[in-house]
């Protein structure tokens, strides 16, 4: 039996006109911040941890823990708030932005006070006009009702936020990318270390980088504690998650569902949420985390929705994205529309991933044009083998008994973006080999010189003996 719906984050998603400060206020808008600042920094920084309120952008590391990482007595420090929502499938921060501006915005001033932060960067993708729209709204609104800026609410505390929007690479949802991005840099990502940037991070000082949906969770905990949070969800994984469910399902959308004990079937066939399978089809597959995440499929299904069974199954939640795909679908097609997303948005620092992909690409382009090899398959898997080097061999995969994609994935770049690319190559190749072999129509090998050349003057030496 699915456990009942809890919305913790959404409840006023209905509301009219949600992201105004009067619809906000009246729904105990900024009470949180209230009820933060009458408490030492220190005894908010403990209720966080004490609810083990776990990062929701992917890696899932506990908010409370990741903001005792700055270095002690060295200021500034910053908070910087990743709103570049971009992994494949996802969108369900969008509505965070574009609806709960205010929630964010209250998430990002407890942040700052509970962890001695001296100025908040808000980055949002250079796509979502709506949300950064609402996010200035709200921030104008804030600043001048006295939520924000100096001394606010006559607390002593002051803090500036900046709304930063970037121009839509996908590389810039890793954090070190976003950071060189604010920093008016190409969006790259750094290598860790020395640059976690808990210690060296915006501007070389201690910054914290949270995600959207990790931030809106803070009004709701400091209004209500940490114990009343923890009644939801499971005990690793306490409050609500959210979902954003695309593809083949009747009724795709964003869901909030109790962390850790709801399943993925309770989400993709609960009449509360997704009604199944659209049209009456069979499910094919589905992929849990975004579209970097290694597939899943119809046995899965009642794997509960928690990073740790997720990752010790193969994959990960990651994003909060999971995009289903029904028995229709061509599992080769579908494979080369994430790969060839991965190759074109790789920003080309590491060898690997700039080359790799781009041959992963064209390979499965020519096998879907009708012109693949036999060979193509085992090239395939060898080719991510060398930008994420896992314990399956290029070739007798199967016969190895090798069941996923090694989770998290190993890698030859700085950045997961390599591996992204791989993760749908070695999830295909495990479950549809045949699908690949039934496209393959050249059944020879073709090798790259069937002899070797003439020497140099050969042809008129024959001719004179003629």
């Amino acid at each position: 039996m699915a456990p009942p719906v809890v919305r913790l984050l959404t409840s006023r998603f209905d509301a009219p006109e949600p992201w105004t400060l009067s619809s906000y206020l009246d729904a105990d808008g900024y009470e949180g911040l209230r009820k933060a600042l009458a408490m030492p920094p220190s005894a908010v920084h403990d209720e966080v941890k004490a609810a083990t309120l776990l990062g929701r952008g992917g890696a899932g590391f506990p908010a409370g823990v990741k903001w005792g990482f700055a270095p002690p007595g060295k200021f500034p420090r910053y908070l910087v708030v990743n709103g570049d929502e971009s992994e494949v499938g996802t969108y369900k921060d969008r509505p965070l932005m574009e609806l709960e501006p205010h929630q964010l915005v209250e998430g990002c001033l407890i942040t700052c006070y509970a962890a001695g932060l001296s100025q908040c960067f808000l980055y949002v993708r250079g796509e979502m006009a709506l949300a950064q729209e609402r996010i200035a709204q709200a921030l104008n609104e804030a600043y001048a009702a006295g939520y924000v800026g100096k001394d606010i609410l006559g607390s002593g505390f002051s803090v500036d936020i900046c709304l930063h929007w970037g121009a839509g690479a996908y590389i810039v949802g890793e954090e070190t990318a976003l950071i060189e991005s604010l920093e008016g840099n190409r969006g790259m990502p750094r290598l860790k270390p020395p640059y976690f940037p808990a210690a060296i991070g915006l501007y070389g000082q201690p910054t914290i980088v949270n995600n959207i949906e990790t931030l809106s969770n803070l009004p709701w905990l400091l209004r209500n504690g940490a114990d009343a949070f923890k009644q939801y969800g499971s005990e690793a994984s306490p409050g609500t998650r959210m979902f954003a469910i695309s593809g083949h399902v009747e009724r795709p959308g964003v869901y909030e569902v109790q962390h850790g004990i709801t399943t993925f079937r309770d989400l993709l066939y609960g009449d509360e949420f997704c009604g199944g399978i659209r049209g009456g089809q069979e499910l094919k597959m589905f992929i849990p985390g975004g579209g970097s995440a290694p597939w899943f499929f119809p046995e899965h299904l009642d794997l509960p929705l928690e990073a740790r069974p997720v990752g010790a199954a193969g994959s990960m939640l990651g994003s909060g994205a999971i995009v289903v795909m029904d028995e229709t679908v061509d599992a080769v097609a579908a494979c080369l529309r994430l790969v060839r997303f991965f190759a074109r948005e790789s920003c080309g620092k590491c060898t690997p991933c700039r080359e790799g992909l781009s041959w992963l690409e064209k390979i499965l382009q020519r096998i879907l044009d009708g012109y693949g090899r036999p060979e193509d398959i085992d090239a395939l898997l060898d080719i991510g083998d060398n930008i994420s080097p896992g314990p399956y061999p290029a070739a007798g995969f199967e016969a190895a008994g090798i069941e996923a994609v090694p989770f998290p994935p190993r890698q030859t770049t700085i950045c997961p973006l390599g591996p992204s690319g791989v993760a749908p190559i070695v999830s295909t190749v495990r479950r549809f080999r045949e699908e690949f072999e039934a496209k393959i129509t050249r059944r020879r090998s073709i090798p790259v010189m069937i002899e070797a050349p003439p020497a140099a003057g050969a042809d008129l030496e024959a001719a004179a003996h003629a």
